[in-house]
């Protein structure tokens, strides 16, 4: 199986992209943009299900099987007042076929304009790692994979799906959300010193290497600041309540503190040990704090007073990078999909999207349409509506990435929702055409590189395409963008031509 290039668009185009693009971001101004207002996890913390699933969504992931996924019941996003809650500067239309002329132009525009800046971004990023020891970088069509599934004999059925699919990517857990490690690290780690290996997978050498057997890109992911083993270990790198007592949260788990720089530390030596072992990029997840508790409510030591969450979780972030991407491999994080533009929910969990994209090769918002509340972004359910969802979703991230320079910028990369939300009111069961619908919507926004979330590791066939009928999606995918150029650069040329001449009336 061969890897799918990051720049399927051809990189001869760029040159014209970019002037394109700038012309597109005069036209996008003109046009102006949708109607904007707040989502929030204010109220999360009062509604959380002791075993609620976040990670990308889900609190509490870990062995949780496909009958718990409903227990990841809160839908992230509120409504305040009873007024609907929508992305900032998105609309949706409810009817596409009804857009009219006007819309339909500046959404195609938009699209082009988020398409192109990816195009032109990837290049970018494929040079600088390429120069910086990096594998060539994989446009990544992945899954999730726990770690006791990595660690028996399904792992070779994955594989296998993998290997006959578009897929490319495998995301596998390496330090989860109990804190406990899928495999036995040097003795002389900290993780060994404290026993945090559960050894799920008894030889992960061997694991990496029959993975690269089939040119499976590996992503390791680490989940960071909730660790209830590492607390009991060192509970002095526990966060704690004013009072002095440990804090735990709804599920009954303890977090680490992200000022704690012994904790950062941990962290990155478990990255650097998955970089050894041959993984290609380490991935954090719960990269924030937790919102069970109120900030006023907890301790975080004399740090927190000079420095905000937002502040912290940056500066962790582009420490990680700085340590770990001359170990050979990428960095990314996993992020709150509300936080994309929202500065209240920013500011609950310590995620800036723009901040810590700007040091980061990926990251990877968490836009699972069952976890926004209904009326986000105009979509009464917006579980029900998979494709506006993760188009709307991911047009705000399209808009807050243009603000990093090209070379600080991160790519983005979105998490697919693979799993039926019953606990949702008005949901829809999810199967191959609901993944689709949203592999299309982040498309459509300007993202092709995505990731399937199901706790329980089951993935349908049928949801992903073969090698020859991706190939051939990309294929017209590219002359519709072809086309969308072409059609952009003749509106700019009449929008000049008639900026020159006054308007067709000479006045």
């Amino acid at each position: 199986m061969k890897y799918m290039k990051y720049t399927d668009i051809s990189v001869k185009n760029n040159k014209k992209y970019k002037t394109v693009m700038c012309i597109l971001a005069v036209i996008g101004v003109i046009s102006g943009c949708g109607n904007t207002s707040q989502q929030t996890l204010a109220e999360i913390h009062s509604t959380e299900s002791p075993q609620n699933v976040e990670t990308l969504g889900q609190e509490n992931l870990g062995a949780v099987s496909a009958e718990t996924e409903q227990e990841s019941q809160n839908s992230v996003g509120t409504q305040a007042s009873g007024q609907n809650v929508a992305g900032a500067e998105t609309s949706l239309q409810e009817n596409s076929d009804a857009v009219n002329v006007n819309t339909a132009g500046q959404e195609s525009q938009n699209t082009v304009n988020a398409q192109g800046n990816q195009a032109v971004e990837g290049t970018n990023a494929q040079v600088q790692s390429i120069e910086q020891g990096h594998r060539e970088p994989v446009k990544v069509k992945g899954i999730y994979v726990s770690g006791p599934i990595a660690g028996n004999a399904r792992m070779d059925e994955l594989i296998e799906l993998v290997d006959t699919t578009e897929l490319n990517a495998m995301v596998i857990d390496i330090k989860n959300d109990d804190g406990r490690v899928t495999y036995k690290m040097d003795p002389d780690t900290l993780v060994s010193q404290i026993g945090a290996s559960i050894n799920y997978v008894s030889d992960i050498k061997e694991l990496v290497q029959c993975c690269k057997e089939k040119n499976i890109y590996l992503i390791a992911r680490v989940v960071a600041f909730k660790d209830p083993y590492l607390a009991q270990k060192r509970p002095e790198l526990a966060v704690r309540k004013k009072n002095g007592d440990i804090f735990y949260d709804k599920s009954g788990l303890a977090w680490v503190n992200p000022y704690n720089r012994e904790v950062w530390d941990y962290l990155v030596e478990i990255g650097t040990q998955a970089a050894e072992a041959g993984f290609d990029e380490v991935q954090f997840d719960y990269i924030r704090f937790s919102t069970d508790l109120k900030t006023d409510k907890l301790d975080f030591g004399p740090a927190a007073e000079e420095q905000s969450k937002t502040d912290v979780i940056t500066e962790f972030t582009q420490y990680a990078y700085d340590k770990l991407s001359p170990e050979g491999v990428y960095v990314s994080a996993d992020v709150y999909g509300t936080i994309i533009d929202s500065k209240v929910d920013q500011d609950i969990v310590g995620q800036n999207f723009v901040d810590m994209a700007s040091h980061l090769d990926y990251i990877c918002p968490m836009v699972y349409p069952s976890h926004y509340a209904n009326g986000v972004y105009g979509i009464p359910v917006p579980d029900a509506q998979p494709y506006d969802t993760v188009k709307a979703a991911m047009q705000a991230a399209a808009k807050q990435l243009e603000k990093i320079p090209e070379e600080n910028r991160a790519t983005g990369r979105v998490w697919i929702q693979s799993f039926t939300a019953s606990w949702v009111e008005g949901h829809i069961s999810y199967g191959p055409k609901q993944i689709r619908d949203q592999i299309q919507g982040a498309h459509d926004a300007g993202f092709d590189e995505w990731i399937l979330w199901n706790a329980a590791v089951k993935y349908n066939k049928d949801a992903f395409l073969t090698e020859d009928e991706a190939r051939a999606q990309q294929e017209e995918w590219d002359s519709e963008m072809s086309e969308a150029v072409e059609t952009a650069i003749e509106t700019t040329q009449a929008v000049e031509e008639e900026s020159e001449t006054g308007g067709t009336d000479g006045r």
